[in-house]
């Protein structure tokens, strides 16, 4: 069954999804990317605690002969949630059933999966916190009880069929754990919570697709493309698809640190990972209003953008890497920032923070 595309329907996210540094996919760009996906623990590269407890958890399933415990996987998008749900199923030799919480518009949608599923069988559900409120009580009950209650009828003589389930599991993936109702969050039995990563991992990763792409990358090349992959493993591997485009059209046997630099300063991607947008946000705060603090409302203003989406979309990971910092009385370039754009503050900023 193909992965169900889950773009988040809010204007804010779909400015996102355009961007080449997103977590998001890209509009067009498949979610389930299979040329590079691992489909062992073992080829999976990152997470070494995560994968640890996973490895645990599955094996100790697998000598005990049954389905394992359902699994709650969270964290931002873009750091393998998708692909370690398939690495379960995988691992255990059972097939996966794969769908995504605005995907269940009722609870009679989920029901009629839940009713399908086989003895052993994995349900994927990708951003298990959209699903709809009945469609979750349904889904915790049938998570504890195994069972689902089909209403045949309707009206006064409506009545309730308990239905009995085969064992199954359910893995979960969210981005935002905190949104799950406490009654559901209760019936997983294991939660992972993914990190982004270092530069070190997202390298080997890097390594690993371009092997797998086919294509040669020189010293340096892939530290160049860690760098501004933002810690994510979906950016980093646009990222390179974008570097053997240019690779292919310049006729390279190789791609060198060079050529990444100048593949991704076509698209306006810098050593930090910034795009246009971040920069505009940094030369608006340190340019027209000395460093800061100013409100949000006047920062959308200057760079043309709405003010939600400079706050969900921009500012989450300027504020990771130091480059923001938000105060009471408003956003406050760091020196890093005024680093970054090869200037001095010309007061000190850190006792705006």
């Amino acid at each position: 069954m193909p992965i169900l595309s889950n773009e988040p329907s809010n204007e804010d996210a779909n400015e996102e999804s355009l961007r080449m540094v997103s977590a998001r996919p890209i509009e067009g760009e498949p979610v389930s990317d299979e040329e590079l996906r691992p489909d062992s623990l073992s080829g999976f590269i990152g997470q070494p605690r995560l994968k640890a407890q996973l490895k645990l958890f599955l094996e100790a399933a697998i000598k005990r002969d049954v389905a394992p415990d359902h699994i709650l996987l969270a964290g931002p998008p873009g750091l393998g949630k998708t692909t370690l749900a398939m690495i379960v199923a995988h691992e255990l030799e059972v097939p996966i059933r794969v769908t995504s919480g605005p995907a269940v518009q009722h609870a009679g949608d989920l029901a009629s999966i839940l009713s399908s599923l086989e003895a052993g069988e994995v349900l994927f559900i990708d951003e298990i916190h959209r699903l709809p409120r009945a469609a979750e009580e349904l889904l915790y009950i049938a998570m504890e009880d195994f069972r689902v209650d089909v209403v045949v009828g309707k009206g006064p003589g409506a009545s309730s069929i308990p239905l009995t389930l085969p064992r199954f599991t359910v893995i979960g993936a969210t981005t935002r754990e905190g949104m799950l109702p406490s009654p559901l969050r209760a019936r997983f039995g294991f939660t992972a919570h993914l990190d982004f990563y270092p530069h070190g991992e997202l390298e080997k990763l890097i390594e690993r697709s371009a092997s797998v792409l086919g294509l040669s990358l020189e010293d340096d090349a892939a530290r160049q493309l860690s760098l501004r992959s933002r810690g994510t493993p979906r950016i980093a591997n646009r990222l390179l698809r974008r570097v053997r485009d240019w690779a292919i059209v310049h006729d390279l046997p190789s791609v060198g640190p060079n050529d990444v630099k100048e593949a991704l300063a076509l698209y306006q991607i810098d050593s930090e990972g910034l795009d246009r947008l971040d920069m505009a946000v940094l030369k608006a705060i340190v340019n027209s209003f000395d460093g800061g603090p100013v409100g949000l409302n006047n920062l959308a203003a200057m760079v043309g953008e709405e003010s939600e989406t400079v706050e969900t979309v921009c500012e989450p990971y300027l504020v990771r890497e130091g480059f923001l910092v938000r105060t009471p009385k408003g956003r406050v370039a760091t020196p890093k920032a005024w680093e970054h754009l090869g200037k001095k503050p010309a007061k000190d900023v850190t006792k705006l923070f």
